[in-house]
């Protein structure tokens, strides 16, 4: 079972064209377990999942998946995980990579970004972490600088403190 869920988050490295990537964007099953587990690695990076960061995630989530709150807790589940046994972000972010187009990808960073903020302090490794992400998801620093600028608007942040 674990590598099932495994393949589902880091992709089926045999499913070629006519595997799991029959629908565009965050329709696909293992795009939507790459994101759901790097937001759960954000989330982590300053060493305290808590409650706002899990809602957040939740949120996002169901928003961006057009999920239930069932299937959203279930994929959360996983995701924690998956995250608990990987010690690096290349095969998340390769999967949201290959599989996304410019706008999704961007949007993923923007996605990260209100995880980041969601307990209120941007800690140095969650804001590290962002800008990793942005590099391997092929996201240019002035789109990743204008994401984190619409997420601060989006949630009412004063630029200074964070």
């Amino acid at each position: 079972m674990l590598t099932r869920i495994k393949n589902l988050f880091l992709g089926d490295a045999g499913g070629g064209a006519g595997g799991d990537h029959t629908q565009a964007g965050f329709g696909d099953k293992s795009l939507r377990a790459a994101a759901a587990a790097l937001l759960i690695e954000a989330a982590l990076m300053d060493g305290n999942f808590d409650g706002d960061e899990r809602t957040t995630i939740a949120r996002l989530l169901g928003e961006s998946f057009e999920m239930d709150a069932a299937g959203v807790e279930a994929l959360i589940r996983d995701a924690e995980v998956v995250v608990g046994q990987s010690v690096e972000l290349y095969g998340f972010t390769r999967t949201l990579k290959d599989g996304l187009d410019q706008p999704d990808r961007v949007r993923i960073i923007e996605m990260l970004w209100e995880v980041a903020y969601a307990d209120g302090v941007i800690h140095d490794y969650e804001a590290n972490l962002v800008r990793r992400a942005c590099g391997l998801l092929h996201v240019t620093d002035q789109d990743g600088g204008a994401a984190r600028k619409r997420v601060r608007e989006r949630l009412d942040i004063a630029a200074l403190g964070g």
